[in-house]
């Protein structure tokens, strides 16, 4: 792993060399670089980070919301600059940093990737309170069929559940309660670089109608569905992904 030091911490990141375009990769809540492990096949050079906190990341002191979400992009931003990405993609919370990067922090890259995720990603208040309070119920409900996944293996299960149990309770239900606070739905049309949403058909959690308003809104958006696929189409469908996203490198 690599590491950038901004703010007073260290961001690590894992660059997997290729031809193409530089594509720098955002994980989603309670997660970290491991679930871009089936992107390192795009014929990109590909850059995936662990946000502070997360994997080899230093944590940092900061509230659930804005706060929070402010150190996620500084992360985010650093690791960009750091690779000279040209491209930027994001899962749900890792969405949600692309999107205000780009908004709010003038990073202006070639295109940005919005995966399994929403310009409001309004959490289930359950949900919120067993990550404070029963996070082993947590971490089950979210592997429940159509939530983070329509219909995987056990071995995938397992390395997911493992993921969120190594970002820990506090992390993780300081990611969930960042994302349920995130409201960028008056802003979209700041977003002024191309763009394609990405959604599993079977998102209960973010779910495709999400990435629709993020098509209507966003000034050149495209749009793109997984078939047989939840919130984490990058890992339960990774061919199908892969070529979702080779199709809008194309077009850059």
């Amino acid at each position: 792993m690599d590491t950038v030091t901004h703010h007073g911490r260290n961001t690590a990141y894992r660059s997997d060399g290729g031809s193409g375009a530089t594509v720098c990769f955002v994980h989603g809540s309670g997660g970290d670089h491991g679930a871009w492990r089936a992107q390192r096949r795009l014929d990109a050079e590909t850059v995936a980070l662990d946000l502070s906190g997360h994997g080899d990341s230093d944590d940092v002191a900061a509230d659930p919301g804005y706060e929070t979400l402010s150190a996620y992009v500084d992360d985010a931003v650093a690791v960009a600059r750091a690779v000279d990405a040209d491209v930027l993609i994001g899962n749900s919370l890792g969405g949600a940093v692309v999107l205000q990067a780009v908004i709010s922090r003038g990073l202006s890259p070639a295109g940005v990737v919005l995966a399994g995720t929403g310009a409001k990603l309004t959490v289930l208040e359950d949900l919120l309170r067993w990550l404070e309070d029963d996070f082993d119920r947590a971490v089950e409900w979210l592997h429940d069929p159509d939530r983070l996944f329509h219909d995987t293996d056990d071995r995938t299960l397992e390395a997911s559940r493992e993921a969120m149990r190594a970002a820990g309770q506090r992390v993780t239900h300081r990611d969930f309660a960042t994302s349920n606070e995130f409201d960028v739905r008056g802003d979209l049309d700041r977003v002024d670089v191309p763009a394609l949403a990405v959604v599993g058909e079977h998102d209960g959690l973010t779910p495709p109608w999400y990435h629709e308003a993020l098509a209507e809104s966003i000034p050149d958006c495209d749009l793109a569905v997984i078939e047989s696929a939840a919130h984490l189409t990058m890992l339960e469908r990774p061919e199908a992904f892969n070529a979702a996203v080779e199709t809008f490198l194309d077009r850059l």
